[in-house]
């Protein structure tokens, strides 16, 4: 008996783990996506294309896309930093770093928003100096990108870390060896090697920066047009009885979320005999 025929389930096996995951899918998933975008044309499609027309509406997506435009790229780069630096060097508090990096997933959104407030809001620590030389942080702009930030700067490191380790430092040791400077060997042998980690932990930030909604919260004031991000819109719409709104709203964001895994298959498609062979 061959070691496929060990591990091959009988047809029934196959067929009852198939349906429920199926099932499991179908119940998480497609229903509830499926009522949203019901739920947002039950008055026709020209109303729901009135909200999204709407300026509170537009402008809660301009600023969920300009606030993951900044947030992740900034995690982009300390992702890399502080996973090139964990696994490539040794160092005197490489352990409290690594810790440091599990923060925001121990650490409720709300909780991580309200740090903000301490620290820059009118009465926080800083607060008065910011006042002071006319610099607002809180209820404005960058209090959005430093809650974003916080809350999702641990995916790429994650993603990272462990794909590092595992790949060790033969390579990297080799380049030197060959004459080859610390920059030219990150960006020939080591980036080359995490590209599909590193592609993977930017979705992954990207989708959870557009989402997020309490740490944002907290620092962003609620002011229509001016600091509600398109979850903060979705809330205040639903709060208003304007459920049409709301799950029109929230239908933008699921598409955004569906936008971002398309981006993934697709790259994962138009590079599948690499991504084979790097598994390999």
């Amino acid at each position: 008996m061959s070691a496929s025929d060990t591990t091959r389930e009988p047809k029934i096996v196959r067929i009852i783990l198939t349906s429920l995951a199926l099932l499991t899918l179908a119940l998480f998933l497609v229903l509830p996506l499926t009522a949203v975008i019901m739920q947002a044309l039950s008055k026709g499609i020209g109303t729901s294309w009135a909200v999204l027309q709407n300026n509170d509406t537009l402008s809660a997506i301009r600023l969920t896309l300009l606030v993951a435009s900044i947030s992740v790229p900034l995690n982009l780069v300390f992702g890399l930093s502080a996973s090139w630096a964990i696994t490539k060097f040794s160092f005197p508090g490489k352990s409290i770093l690594v810790s440091l990096i599990e923060i925001p997933f121990s650490v409720s959104p709300v909780i991580s928003g309200l740090i903000f407030v301490l620290l820059f809001g009118l009465r926080g620590l800083l607060g008065p100096w910011l006042v002071e030389h006319d610099l607002k942080i809180i209820f404005a702009l960058p209090g959005l990108v430093l809650a974003t930030v916080f809350v999702t700067f641990p995916f790429v490191a994650r993603e990272l870390i462990p794909l590092m380790e595992e790949q060790g430092r033969d390579e990297e040791e080799a380049a030197l060896v060959l004459g080859a400077g610390g920059f030219r060997t990150f960006w020939s042998v080591t980036l080359p090697n995490v590209r599909w980690g590193l592609l993977y932990g930017v979705l992954l930030c990207n989708a959870r920066a557009m989402g997020e909604f309490g740490a944002v919260s907290v620092v962003s004031g609620h002011v229509r047009g001016l600091t509600n991000t398109l979850p903060l819109h979705v809330e205040i719409l639903y709060n208003d009885y304007d459920f049409v709104g709301a799950f029109t709203a929230a239908s933008v964001l699921a598409l955004l979320a569906l936008v971002t895994l398309t981006i993934k298959t697709a790259v994962e498609w138009w590079h599948r005999d690499e991504l084979a062979s790097a598994r390999h």
